[in-house]
């Protein structure tokens, strides 16, 4: 089986080289990438690379994530989150690969309580989540095999992430205002690449079972919660003290240019039960993520 990975360097990308590279050839692309194109916005080039290579699964684990500044760029925005996989639909359909993509909670409008379902209305507050959602709708208009996931709050130890930045603010500053009011659960790049490989293998052997899923860890946390937990794990691995009082505020408190959803819940019951996986609560990334950062 031959694989193509789009967006290697990634948080994301850097677990999957990982965790694809047990089911065959794995040939791994970034935007730098020179013997082949991988730049997403480059439509012909991504284009030309599938038709070249002819891989059995293309994974795309790019896409552009600037939340904010997607508000000012929403053309640049448009041809990586939507334009390129719309290119790479058409591609992986002429020659019969699966192309599994990622997508975002930021696709509802974070209305409500509840954890959303796959099938339930959409309404992105911003670029970001609109341009995603277009993404999609182009795979699905394709017509190729594929397996399109929304996800949220994605982290991992390499790279930037919530945890890290909180962490740093905290050994600088008395006191750090969290939100408090915007609800998901924090996500590892590894648990999405591991639950990535098997859904993989299985949908490669029974087809019917390709789909759009909604795949993010167990249980929920808000920004502050989840500030504190990370705090809290600090202080007992690395004796740290002296970090920040963390003061909970609401999202009004602290705008940005670019509308976040209050409610990230995403119900994943569809891809447990269609792959036989049991995502684990968030709590247990994130410990293992703060003992890889304190180990190194």
């Amino acid at each position: 089986m031959k694989i193509l990975l789009f967006g290697c360097n990634g948080q994301l990308g850097w677990e999957l080289q990982r965790s694809l590279a047990p089911l065959g050839e794995l040939i791994s692309l970034s935007a730098r990438s020179e013997q082949y194109c991988g730049d997403l916005a480059d439509l012909a080039g991504i284009s030309r690379t599938i038709a070249t290579l002819r891989p059995d699964v293309v994974v795309n684990a790019a896409a552009y994530t600037a939340v904010d500044k997607a508000q000012t760029e929403p053309e640049r925005a448009h041809l990586v989150n939507a334009q390129a996989p719309a290119s790479m639909a058409v591609a992986a359909a002429q020659c019969g690969a699966l192309l599994v993509h990622y997508s975002t909670d930021y696709v509802f409008d974070g209305s409500g309580e509840h954890a959303r379902k796959e099938d339930e209305p959409t309404g992105p507050l911003n670029v970001y989540g609109q341009t995603k959602l277009e993404g999609e709708q182009a795979i699905l208009a394709s017509g190729c095999a594929h397996l399109i996931f929304r996800t949220s709050w994605v982290y991992a130890a390499r790279g930037g992430n919530f945890a890290k930045t909180m962490l740093r603010l905290g050994a600088q500053r008395d006191e750090l205002n969290v939100i408090d009011d915007q609800t998901g659960a924090p996500t590892g790049a590894e648990l999405l690449a591991d639950a990535t490989a098997h859904a993989v293998l299985q949908t490669l052997a029974h087809p019917e079972r390709q789909g759009l899923y909604h795949l993010a860890a167990s249980g929920q946390t808000t920004w502050f919660a989840y500030a504190r937990q990370v705090f809290a794990l600090a202080t007992q691995l690395g004796g740290i003290s002296g970090l920040a009082r963390l003061t909970p505020i609401p999202t009004s408190a602290y705008p940005t240019p670019a509308a976040r959803p209050l409610n990230s819940r995403l119900d994943c019951s569809k891809f447990q039960a269609a792959f036989g996986l049991v995502l684990p609560d968030w709590h247990n990334g994130v410990e293992r993520m703060m003992k890889e950062l304190h180990e190194h």
